[in-house]
């Protein structure tokens, strides 16, 4: 199987072990505690479930500009972008050494969800910010959404080693999807696939995406595909991850063979970095044991913040050789294809024009969903806009 990135084996943050997780609880009641922004806490669910694997915690502000910067910590590990603990308030009894419980925002009553010692409490600057939004997100726009997130957690950066006790609410909202990298190395192991595609998503799949799996795993001879969603917080109008993942099980159920593909979904909440982020993807599916990662247009993007296929070219231009051994499968727009009545990689069809391929805007599909109209069914599977439907005239 393919190794984790950077080390022989997975390294993961969380406390398995039922006696030492209670005893850490215990600890947290006599803590000075703080209740991480949602991205933190995310960052801590990632680190816990092996994805960022080696990182043992949040970085300090080196490592945060180094990544950012050069996609390397300063002692030369690759790491493609911050992993940051920020916040806008401090206590000045607070010094490095000590044991801070962190709090989860996203679950009632903000139960401790990991332990960290403290390394150091550090200020981020303006220029850090500038610095790190710019060479992140490829702009400083404030209307960009992962720019407006980051810049709202705060200005102090908290960095240091953690112990990971829970899971926050994806265990318990997504019982049968969330899954740690180990757990989905194991599931390939036991499965005995070899070669193994896996498929990002934060949108329900249509038949376009349906098809760009079909196509690399045929090309790259797989013995398996991943779909593996994002389950973590979005930008307002996305689709939330419960509807997604009804839709995306139905589609697998009807259309792919059995036991060809596995679903699992990861805590983190969308950046929408474009390139960078999809540098980050490829680095957690290859910590979770997939032999190659489906890169498509405008992969984590938003808006015109990005040319359609930078989230491909950053791969062949700024990641170095080194870094990571996970293989990408460059995809290019899917699109049904009138002519030839099936869905085609938009590039490969030269004697098509845009009058040959059914193409849906997001916002047409919404309103068609929402008036209560089909989906054509060259677009979308009736069963996947069925619940989609659903969806939209609940929203009203």
């Amino acid at each position: 199987m393919i190794p984790p990135v950077g080390s022989a084996r997975l390294q993961a943050c969380f406390v398995a072990d039922p006696a030492e997780r209670e005893a850490y609880l215990t600890e947290a009641e006599h803590l000075p505690d703080l209740t991480l922004s949602s991205q933190a806490a995310a960052n801590a669910v990632m680190l816990g479930a092996g994805y960022f694997s080696p990182l043992p915690g949040f970085m300090n502000l080196a490592d945060a500009l180094s990544s950012a910067q050069h996609m390397r910590l300063t002692n030369g590990a690759f790491f493609p972008l911050p992993v940051l603990c920020l916040t806008n308030q401090i206590s000045a009894a607070l010094q490095p050494g000590q044991r801070i419980a962190l709090r989860d925002p996203n679950r009632a009553g903000n139960p401790v969800l990991a332990i960290m010692t403290l390394n150091a409490i550090e200020t981020l600057s303006a220029a850090d910010k500038a610095h790190i939004t710019q060479c992140v997100y490829r702009t400083q726009n404030p209307e960009h959404p992962g720019v407006a997130t980051f810049n709202q957690q705060g200005d102090f950066l908290l960095s240091g080693q953690l112990q990971v006790l829970n899971f926050s609410y994806f265990t318990e909202d997504f019982p049968d999807t969330f899954r740690t990298a180990s757990q989905i190395r194991a599931a390939i192991a036991a499965a005995g696939w070899q070669t193994v595609v896996a498929f990002q998503t934060r949108n329900p799949m249509h038949r376009a995406h349906e098809a760009l799996c079909r196509i690399a795993m045929e090309r790259l001879g797989c013995d398996g595909l991943i779909i593996h969603m994002l389950l973590g917080r979005l930008k307002p109008g996305d689709i939330p991850a419960t509807v997604r993942d009804a839709a995306i099980r139905t589609m697998v159920t009807h259309y792919f063979a059995p036991n060809s593909v596995m679903i699992a979904g990861y805590g983190f909440d969308m950046l929408y970095a474009g390139p960078r982020e999809a540098v980050l993807h490829a680095y957690f599916r290859q910590n979770m044991g997939a032999t190659h990662f489906i890169i498509g247009r405008d992969h984590a993007g938003v808006g015109d913040y990005y040319g359609a296929f930078d989230a491909q070219t950053i791969f062949a231009e700024e990641v170095p050789d080194d870094a990571l051994q996970i293989q990408i499968f460059n995809a290019d727009h899917t699109a049904y294809s009138t002519k030839l009545n099936q869905v085609v990689m938009m590039r490969e069809v030269t004697d098509h024009t845009l009058q040959d391929f059914v193409l849906l805007s997001g916002t047409r599909v919404r309103e068609l969903l929402s008036q209560g109209q089909s989906l054509p069914t060259s677009f979308s599977r009736p069963e996947v806009a069925e619940i989609l439907m659903a969806h939209y005239q609940a929203q009203g």
